[in-house]
């Protein structure tokens, strides 16, 4: 029987110029649905495992095309809040060569944002569940959506399931000072940690020394005293990232460190 992991976060709706038009030279958008957690949902279940997603999107039609678009791929939805005002929306314009890609936000008063954790029960979703997964976007939507995720961890935690989170720390969305509050808090109920070099700093205050993300510039041994300090506070099971030369707006290389308390396996 495939592993069954669920995600916890927002769907947005994506607004995205053709091609690699600019904002002002579009007079149309592209229309998809995703979200971090959404992803992995989908990936997850095009790679054969029981893929679970869990959000909040409004009662209407535009909610119902969000569901309707994970779902396609696979995806469990049956435990998808309904209620609130609105679906998040994120307009996109890629970049090219050198000019860096464009996002701007319309997520204020998004239904994810507005929910509470009495919506969802968690001894019937994580069950049967081997693996939880959330990222620190959820979190930073609310103080609402930062008790949903604690609340998640700690149940799947009861349950003895697998937890991980990714960082992804959104300077949008809140202050430094209140993600490294709460994200430290959280890492409390978490078994593996993903994070790049400037979100492990950011949210928990590890620094690679070595290494400057305006440069696009890594240095492996930065990223592993990151890592071990991480694992010495936190008792992680496992620490990973990707890892990412910068390049161009379309031409990037990447890989990827895991450290699992003993080793570190780069790709």
């Amino acid at each position: 029987m495939s592993k069954k992991v669920v995600t916890l976060g927002e769907i947005m709706l994506r607004l995205s110029t053709p091609g690699f038009e600019r904002f002002v030279q579009a007079d149309s958008f592209d229309v998809t649905y995703g979200g971090g957690e959404a992803n992995v949902a989908v990936a997850l279940s095009n790679y054969g495992l029981n893929g679970t997603f869990v959000t909040k999107v409004p009662d209407n039609a535009i909610g119902q095309a969000a569901i309707n678009h994970v779902r396609r791929y696979g995806v469990d939805t049956q435990y998808i809040a309904r209620g609130g005002k609105r679906l998040g929306i994120y307009f996109l314009e890629t970049g090219a060569a050198m000019r860096a890609s464009q996002v701007i936000y319309d997520r204020a008063g998004a239904s994810i944002a507005d929910v509470d954790a009495s919506e969802f029960d968690f001894d019937k979703i994580f069950d049967g569940a081997d693996w939880f997964h959330t990222t620190g976007i959820t979190p930073a939507l609310s103080d609402k959506a930062a008790a949903l995720t604690e609340a998640a961890l700690k149940a799947a935690k009861a349950k003895g399931i697998t937890t991980s989170i990714d960082l992804n720390y959104r300077k949008k969305l809140w202050s430094k000072e209140k993600a490294r509050e709460v994200m430290t808090r959280l890492c409390q109920h978490v078994d593996v940690c993903i994070g790049n070099e400037e979100d492990a700093d950011t949210t928990l205050g590890f620094k690679a020394g070595e290494t400057d993300v305006t440069k696009g510039e890594l240095h492996l041994e930065g990223f592993k005293d990151v890592f071990q300090q991480m694992k010495e506070k936190f008792g992680f099971k496992y620490i990973a990232s990707s890892l990412r030369e910068s390049h161009s707006a379309s031409d990037n290389g990447w890989s990827a460190l895991v450290y699992d308390g003993t080793e570190f396996y780069h790709t």
